[in-house]
């Protein structure tokens, strides 16, 4: 049994079927990567894990235990954190309140002694202080206490990956950390997001339209297409599997591949 165990879910959205008995299991300290073309399913995955929908059929383990029927933010609290493919930060607040809104589900005191108490309650400071490595560890202290919405966007993702991470998380789902980015913060975030496995030693599930970053930093890929399964290996495998070939190069790749003289 892996750390995440996903059996047979299916989803709907009135006749469209999102996902069709999909199946997948990640180990402890792996880094796993979905990919397909657009509109194959990677991120129902990531909501049905994460809580925002609920699958129609199959079960969803984390731990060995099962949690599909949970809240967001009882999710939270098992120890999955997530970003997302959109940033989704509060724009009007700065990097480091942004990224203690990571730490929510770790507050024992509850909201009001902390509002009244503020830097002065010890429990505040203890959170504070682990916001603090997290910029650290993601080189951001210049920008620490700017207000988010005045970030270069490229900035602004390496803030939600931050928050993520200040939930201290043992599985961690990225939904296409490098779209929009150019190709400096593409390598930043790749080398933040290898570093996050290697030295964090944390799960890490990733979704990424990149092939070049998936190919070099994933160690086992997924491939979706249509809402199915169509191939599962390391790269190097999935690179070299028909479907995954067809999937990506249209219907028309047997035809080219039989005019290449390929059988």
């Amino acid at each position: 049994m892996g750390l995440l165990d996903i059996k047979d879910i299916s989803l709907a959205f009135g006749g469209i079927q999102a996902l069709d008995r999909v199946s997948l299991s990640v180990e402890p300290g792996e880094l796993y990567a979905i990919i397909g073309p657009n509109g194959a399913g990677k991120t129902s995955i990531l909501n049905c894990i994460s809580g925002f929908y609920t699958p129609d059929s199959g079960t969803i383990l984390f731990e060995g235990r099962g949690f599909s029927k949970e809240r967001p933010d009882q999710i939270a609290k098992l120890g999955i954190a997530r970003t997302f493919q959109n940033v989704e930060l509060f724009s009007h607040m700065n990097v480091i309140d942004n990224m203690l809104l990571g730490r929510h589900h770790h507050y024992k005191s509850g909201f009001f002694k902390n509002a009244v108490l503020g830097y002065r309650a010890e429990e505040e400071n203890r959170h504070r202080l682990k916001v603090e490595e997290v910029i650290d560890f993601l080189e951001m202290e210049q920008w620490r206490k700017h207000l988010v919405g005045s970030l270069p966007y490229g900035v602004q993702k390496r803030v939600e990956l931050g928050r993520a991470l200040a939930q201290e998380p043992k599985l961690l789902l990225l939904d296409e950390p490098m779209a929009g980015m150019n190709q400096e913060e593409t390598e930043d975030i790749a080398r933040f997001v290898l570093d996050v496995h290697e030295e964090l030693e944390t799960t890490i599930v990733m979704i990424e339209h990149d092939m070049d970053v998936v190919m070099d930093i994933s160690e086992r890929v997924c491939v979706l297409d249509f809402g199915k399964k169509i191939a599962e290996g390391s790269p190097r495998e999935v690179q070299k599997d028909s479907e995954v070939q067809k999937a990506y190069l249209g219907e028309d790749y047997e035809t080219v591949m039989r005019g290449a003289g390929n059988p």
